[in-house]
């Protein structure tokens, strides 16, 4: 419990925090891309306060508390056949990725309108493939490792957060409907990053930096993966965005498929 001698046996407390919002999913032109890439709806987030202090060394016993609290249980649906329903099990273990977040612009970018990705125009250049056959080089960058675009963003900033963001509304939800140039892309990825993530200035050398700690999140019960979704599927994901210093922690997710659905 809270008190306990050891520090790894603390047990963080959650209360949800009602009247926070992404303004991203406020903002009129987002919501219509979302919808226009299938993901309106279904991608969301929740937000929590907590109550002790976080480090990033203790990620995994916050994950699995969180994924442990009653208020947070209560508030926690998974998709199904177009109906939001709530676990139907107790949450048995947690797995955590952490994932690198310390991108302050979007430069790692800037390769794709250089090497062949984009025309000048920022248009999407169309390409061959076998199974797809509305297939384009930003595609083709951001899944096949064969492509000689794939390490146009370099490995490391492969697995930051803003990437993951990026590549994420790129490959859209199940009725996605593709943009031609890739600015729509860039101008949703630079708001939901600075919708979901904290940073401060330093206030003597005036460099800023993120404070925020992200981890991709998965929850099992007895039977498997419970959350997020059933099954693993690339773009049916779930992250902690956590804020140490405001003890506020966002939890991101999206759900892959097709269909209206009942909040």
């Amino acid at each position: 419990m809270a008190g306990h001698e050891h520090p790894f046996e603390q047990t963080f407390s959650f209360s949800r925090l009602l009247t926070k919002e992404l303004p991203f999913l406020q903002d009129k032109d987002t919501l219509t891309l979302l919808m226009k890439w299938s993901m309106l709806g279904r991608i969301s987030a929740q937000f929590y306060s907590f109550d002790l202090n976080f480090c990033s060394y203790n990620s995994e016993r916050f994950a699995s508390c969180f994924f442990r609290d009653p208020e947070v249980i209560s508030n926690l649906r998974n998709l199904q056949a177009g109906v939001w329903v709530p676990l139907e099990k107790p949450v048995m273990s947690v797995r955590v990725e952490p994932v690198p977040c310390t991108k302050v612009s979007m430069e790692m970018f800037d390769p794709i309108s250089t090497c062949g990705i984009t025309r000048p125009s920022g248009h999407v250049v169309k390409c061959f493939h076998d199974v797809h056959p509305d297939f384009d080089e930003l595609r083709q960058m951001l899944l096949e490792e064969d492509s000689e675009h794939y390490y146009a963003v370099g490995r490391e900033e492969r697995e930051e957060f803003l990437f993951r963001i990026f590549k994420h509304l790129c490959l859209g939800g199940e009725l996605c409907q593709y943009e031609d140039t890739v600015g729509p892309y860039l101008t949703t990825t630079t708001q939901m990053y600075k919708g979901l993530i904290s940073m401060q200035k330093d206030p003597d050398t005036k460099k800023i930096s993120v404070v925020s700690t992200v981890l991709k999140v998965y929850a099992f019960d007895e039977s498997g993966q419970c959350y997020p979704g059933r099954r693993e599927e690339e773009q049916t994901f779930a992250y902690l965005i956590i804020d140490p210093f405001k003890r506020h922690v966002t939890l991101f997710y999206h759900f892959y498929g097709v269909g209206d659905f009942k909040q």
